[in-house]
């Protein structure tokens, strides 16, 4: 007997699983807001260097060019990628042939004029991210992407000493007050201040959500609702589209994707702590009553009152005994088994990382329209999830990872090969390979839950580099947990793979 078994006679995945796992994915439809949020906060606008406005016109009859030349006529006049030194009015004549490579510039010493058409407002403009500043445009999201790397490994931790739940609702309220306040930021330095944080929340609600979610669920409804749940993911990405294009301002845009993290910390109170957890750190009277409330809330009041103390303990035998150790995060290296499947999945969320978020950062390079083509990523998701559902429920979740990750460096090293001139073909395979690597980020999720014991802490999720094809090798080396129960302990995992 295990907790599955317990948690089958509770009602399974009952009216309880049915409101956890929805309130705690609810989230996610903003989820996607955080991670891909600087595609249109830091959108770049087409802009040029602003005009003198003091600049004399005079002496132009000889040049053959009207004394007031149009805006147009003026842009071409001062403007080539860099500004020229002194206006070059010869280039107004029909019959100019000036060699403009010889021609004497300078940079935009009176500021950029931005194009408002696309972006009313974006952090670019706030603060002229352009030319020689243009790579602090990137460094935002690097610095966003370290802070989801630090909560990963900060809340990882915290979860084991204090609990999912309770790293959960801080994380949620986190995220919710350090969001919005980055709406306020007086200047690019606080606000990338503000970013950091807001990464490490997202982390917290990340990894304490989805172990908080699995610890619930029984083994045979793992898969379903593993992959029904990312759709919270991929709705959220159209979401962000249609709010960006509706606000089209920086500091709106970033309050509205942050303030319903304050409805998820109001509610998030709802939820019971993993029962799992709670027995691992020697309170069992805590699990006892989280159970009995999950089995009256799912319908089985008389299985709730023939619950005691040691039925609990009959169920979770190996969990009690593996809770009498310390585990760190050596553990993960510190047997065969478990130093092959760390290793292994380090390397699949490296490179699903690296893949995915290559493909989804940067929309402008694409030509076409940013906000449709964010809808485009979105909608791609639907079918390639469809499929990694289909793939995870009968052929396990080792083929299904490595085919993923092949198959996505596949269409990726394809688009190497198309001419430049072909956009149209680029993009379709961009729409393929992101669909692919995000079914790869969802059986990541479910396979990680499922290879690690609930006695160590949560591999962090989101780390970056590697190359898609080296993982789909990794992939292949990591055991089968089609229909398995989830190990209790480091012996489980040594002892079934």
């Amino acid at each position: 007997m295990g907790f599955t078994d317990l948690l089958d006679e509770v009602g399974g995945f009952g009216r309880y699983q049915w409101l956890h796992v929805t309130l705690i994915s609810l989230p996610g439809l903003f989820m996607a807001s955080q991670n891909l949020l600087n595609n249109f906060v830091s959108g770049i606008p087409t802009h040029h260097c602003t005009l003198p406005a003091n600049h004399s016109l005079f002496n132009l009859s000889h040049q053959q060019v009207s004394c007031h030349p149009t805006r147009d006529q003026l842009l071409k006049a001062f403007i080539p990628l860099d500004s020229y030194v002194e206006p070059q009015w010869q280039l107004l004549a029909a019959n100019s042939s000036a060699n403009m490579s010889l021609l004497q510039t300078e940079d935009c010493v009176d500021g950029w004029t931005f194009d408002h058409s696309e972006f009313r407002a974006t952090t670019v403009t706030e603060w002229d991210l352009v030319c020689s500043l243009r790579p602090l445009k990137q460094m935002i999201q690097t610095i966003y992407m370290g802070g989801v790397l630090t909560g990963a490994i900060i809340y990882g931790s915290l979860s084991d000493k204090y609990g999912r739940r309770s790293v959960l609702i801080w994380s949620y309220l986190q995220l919710a007050v350090l969001g919005c306040s980055a709406a306020l930021s007086p200047s690019y330095t606080a606000y990338c201040i503000f970013r950091f944080l807001g990464g490490m929340a997202v982390s917290g609600v990340i990894l304490n959500g989805v172990s908080l979610k699995v610890e619930w669920i029984p083994t045979k409804a793992r898969t379903i609702v593993g992959t029904l749940t990312s759709f919270f993911f991929t709705f959220g990405q159209m979401i962000l589209a249609g709010l960006a294009c509706w606000l089209r301002d920086w500091r709106k845009l970033q309050v509205v994707v942050c303030a319903p993290y304050f409805l998820f910390f109001a509610y998030s109170w709802w939820f019971s702590e993993s029962a799992r957890w709670l027995v691992l750190k020697r309170r069992s009277e805590d699990a006892l009553k989280s159970l009995k409330r999950v089995a009256r809330i799912n319908g089985k009041p008389e299985v709730a009152d023939k619950l005691t103390l040691e039925v609990l303990h009959s169920h979770m035998r190996k969990e009690m005994e593996s809770s009498h150790s310390t585990f760190t995060a050596y553990d993960l290296f510190k047997t065969r088994g478990m130093r092959r499947i760390s290793i292994c999945l380090m390397a699949v969320w490296f490179s699903t990382s690296f893949a995915y978020y290559g493909l989804a950062m940067d929309l402008q390079k694409f030509g076409v329209n940013i906000y449709l083509m964010q809808i485009i990523f979105g909608a791609v998701d639907f079918p390639a999830k469809l499929l990694a559902l289909g793939m995870l429920s009968y052929l396990g979740r080792r083929v299904s990872q490595a085919a993923c990750l092949f198959l996505s460096a596949l269409i990726i090293f394809a688009n190497i090969f198309v001419p430049t001139d072909m956009q149209t073909v680029r993009t379709t395979l961009a729409c393929l390979g992101k669909g692919l690597t995000s079914a790869s980020f969802t059986t990541a999720y479910l396979f990680s839950g499922e290879l690690y014991p609930t006695v160590l802490p949560a591999l962090p999720s989101v780390v970056y580099g590697g190359a898609a094809v080296l993982a789909g090798c990794f992939a292949c080396f990591l055991p089968e947990t089609l229909n398995i129960p989830l190990p209790d302990t480091i012996e489980d995992v040594e002892e079934k793979w």
